[in-house]
């Protein structure tokens, strides 16, 4: 299957409940992948990420069928799954 991808980046930025500061430095890197996997298993590609302490950064372009909104909301539903 052939993957189109937008020249639209977006960059989000998913915050932890209250801000807290529940990211260890131990698990970043587990938490960087676990994302990069949701992305690339949803017909979008990953180009950046970073987990701080309360807060992950990632930039990902998307095909054409599937919505920002939708992406998001696919990634924080599995991201709260994450254990």
């Amino acid at each position: 299957m052939k993957i189109e991808y937008n020249n639209l980046y977006t960059h989000f930025i998913f915050t932890t409940q209250h801000r807290q500061p529940i990211i260890p430095e131990k698990n970043r890197i587990r938490i960087e992948k676990y994302i990069t996997g949701i992305v690339n298993n949803n017909s979008s590609k990953l180009y950046a990420i970073y987990a701080n302490p309360e807060h992950v950064h990632f930039l990902v372009s998307r095909a054409p069928d599937i919505s920002d909104e939708t992406l998001a909301t696919i990634i924080a539903e599995s991201s709260e799954r994450y254990q």
